[in-house]
């Protein structure tokens, strides 16, 4: 092991400080004025709270938005368990830059910007859009030992750590997670059941596109399999990485010790990014601070992110693509949570009745 750069990564980790108190408070006093019903928006008010805490400042128009995307490819592919070529993922990391994806549809949709790493894919991608810090041509298959060695878990993080701070170098004021690698639901669940001490059978799903059951069975087996062997260490998130994860997921997780560390918003996305999500969180669980939800999942062990960290999806729309789909449209609901601090009239401005300003203050909801 490199110590010192274990040294560089926790350096990140451990030096994470956590959301301002004090413009929380702040934030929801302020919130009491404006002319609603307490808590009437729900999660925007929840949103619009803890920008306050990353941020510091209660009124704030937040800028450029970008989606990462971290794309690698997985050794694990070798045995079986995904209906897609693993060719696939060399083809979606050149379309990401040309928005032909569906990250890219719906970013289009919004305006927010895609940046595209490279981090692991097996083929050469020569497009100058690509950021190419290729650290491994894809992970080994971890059904047979290692996906990558604890050296490499390391640089992966690192390189999401460095992509946060590049992008706000850049002015890019909120960030959102993706990621492509065939094979990754299969790491992911790797991971999550692994940091969590679960059963595979209650955390494997199909993934994209595998329809028949006995393949699905063979899923299950496999990612057990690749668990019992390497038997990582559930109490270092590095060593999960390393061993039964992906390129893709440690540079997600990378990002979301960055996104804390330079205090931006950050985004958590499908499945892929709230694995990654949780192994950052079991490094540093103030990373929690910084991240905003969007979309619930339809794989089983997104149930088990939830149950260990508290996520709570804001949307629910049988969606299971990835790739940072849902972050665009949480954008859109963090800029709504920032306008109501921002325009929303008070009662005082708009004249309305003290009296009924004080009883609504007292009411609960």
């Amino acid at each position: 092991m490199d110590n010192e750069l274990k040294k560089t990564v926790f350096a990140y980790v451990d030096g994470i400080s956590p959301a301002n108190e004090k413009a929380i408070e702040d934030a929801k006093a302020f919130s009491l004025d404006l002319l609603k019903i307490p808590g009437s928006l729900g999660r925007l008010e929840d949103i619009s709270y803890k920008l306050a805490g990353i941020t510091g400042e209660i009124k704030k128009t937040f800028g450029k938005k970008c989606v990462i995307i971290m794309s690698s490819d997985n050794g694990i592919v070798d045995e079986g368990v995904s209906s897609a070529p693993q060719s696939i993922t060399k083809t979606m990391t050149e379309v990401f830059t040309r928005f032909g994806s569906g990250v890219g549809a719906i970013s289009k949709a919004y305006g927010n910007d895609l940046i595209v790493y490279n981090i692991g894919v097996k083929p050469d991608i020569d497009d100058p859009n690509v950021i190419n810090v290729n650290l491994m041509r894809s992970t080994n298959d971890f059904a047979k030992g290692p996906a990558m060695d604890y050296d490499t878990a390391l640089k992966a993080v690192l390189v999401g750590i460095n992509a946060v701070k590049d992008a706000v170098d850049k002015g890019y004021e909120v960030i959102g997670t993706g990621e492509m690698g065939i094979g990754n639901t299969s790491t992911s669940t790797a991971v999550i059941c692994t940091l969590a001490g679960q059963s595979v059978d209650n955390a494997v799903g199909k993934g994209t596109g595998m329809t028949d059951d006995e393949s699905f069975i063979h899923k299950k087996a496999i990612i057990q399999q690749g668990i019992d062997i390497n038997n990582p260490d559930k109490d270092d998130p590095i060593d999960v990485l390393a061993k039964v994860g992906g390129l893709d997921i440690a540079a997600m997780a990378g990002m979301f010790i960055g996104a804390a560390y330079y205090r931006v918003p950050i985004v958590i996305d499908g499945y892929i990014s709230s694995a990654a999500y949780y192994a950052a969180y079991k490094l540093n669980k103030l990373v929690a601070d910084f991240a905003i939800e969007s979309h619930k999942t339809e794989e089983p062990g997104y149930a088990i992110v939830q149950r260990e960290t508290g996520v709570r999806p804001m949307f629910d729309m049988n969606m299971r693509l990835g790739e940072g789909s849902g972050c665009p449209f949480t954008f859109f609901a963090i800029d709504c949570a920032q306008s109501v601090m921002n325009t929303m009239f008070t009662f005082e401005m708009a004249e309305a009745s003290t009296e009924y300003t004080d009883k609504i203050n007292d009411l609960k909801f």
